[in-house]
């Protein structure tokens, strides 16, 4: 019987939702709009104004344990919003939260600054579970004066999201995205148009490169299944299994290298045309004919006249 090797890389991602790490990385890096969104959900206040929103910071300790921020935004008075996604339980602890806070701590206090520049930081987790077991939408969590209850105001926020709460709140609403794969089906729609990029266009397959570690896992599992299920007919199903894993991981290794460098020369593509086009814009704005933009960029004259509606 012969076997397939291949899995389309474009059905897994179209699986994939906001609760997947990687996933929720592409859909808000650089999202202003979608990021402001969930922070106005989550905060219940809607004049928050997120100003930049960047993925994947790596806070590096030199004399102990290092962090890695899944998300990092900032808002117009400077508050700094730290939102991780956490799908196992032991990946919420409340010594981590207390961790990630100091961290940004560490980071936006410059040596020589005096302590009351220290901006309000929030590290948000959005769970998979209900980790404090309350049975809560949401945790505030912040520090207070054990005597009289007053709060410390020492500017550090955690906060606990349950996304097992899907209700009709605008609260449930953004969990019931937070599990959402079609782009098209959900609540809030600051969310589409990246989901829309990532899931159905080949554009954005440049962008979920890091994702192929995941794809190459499910085709080693796949391949070595189909492997081991042959060669345990003849070895033993143990023995047929293992080598079939293998073969299967290699192979599947193989197939990531190739689907990797034909998605990075696509996104190289993708952003040369686009430079092109900004170079086109400028030109045009600045009163040059379509005729010399056509013949600097190399756009055809038609493409240019296009742009030139545009303005």
């Amino acid at each position: 019987m012969p076997i397939n090797y291949f899995i389309d890389i474009e059905q897994i991602v179209k699986t994939l939702c906001m609760m997947n790490n990687k996933f929720m990385n592409a859909m808000l890096h650089d999202n202003i709009p979608a990021t402001q969104k969930m922070l106005r959900v989550i905060m219940k206040n809607d004049k928050i104004k997120v100003i930049s929103v960047c993925v994947q910071n790596f806070i590096q300790n030199l004399f102990g344990h290092s962090a890695q921020l899944d998300i990092l935004a900032e808002d117009e008075n400077g508050r700094r919003f730290n939102v991780e996604i956490q799908r196992a339980d032991e990946g919420a602890p409340a010594k981590r939260a207390r961790f990630y806070s100091s961290s940004l701590d560490t980071v936006f206090l410059k040596a020589g600054h005096d302590y009351e520049e220290l901006p309000e930081t929030y590290v948000i987790f959005i769970t998979e579970n209900d980790v404090l077991q309350r049975n809560l939408p949401i945790y505030n969590i912040d520090r207070y004066i054990g005597q009289n209850m007053e709060l410390f105001k020492d500017g550090s926020h955690i906060i606990y999201v349950n996304s097992q709460i899907q209700d009709d709140t605008p609260l449930g609403k953004l969990m019931q995205d937070m599990y959402c794969t079609d782009p098209a089906k959900l609540n809030y729609k600051e969310f589409a148009p990246q989901m829309e990029f990532l899931k159905h266009s080949k554009d954005g397959e440049g962008e979920m490169r890091d994702l192929f570690e995941e794809y190459a896992h499910q085709v080693g599992q796949q391949i070595g299944q189909q492997i081991g299920q042959q060669l345990g007919q003849q070895l033993g199903q143990k023995i047929g299994q293992q080598l079939g894993q293998e073969i299967g991981e290699k192979i599947a290794k193989e197939k990531v290298k190739e689907a990797t460098k034909k998605a990075t020369m696509r996104a190289a593509k993708t952003t040369k045309k686009k430079t092109l086009k900004d170079m086109a814009l400028k030109m045009l704005k600045r009163g040059d004919s379509v005729e010399d933009v056509a013949e600097i960029t190399s756009l055809p004259p038609e493409s240019v006249r296009a742009l030139q509606a545009s303005m």
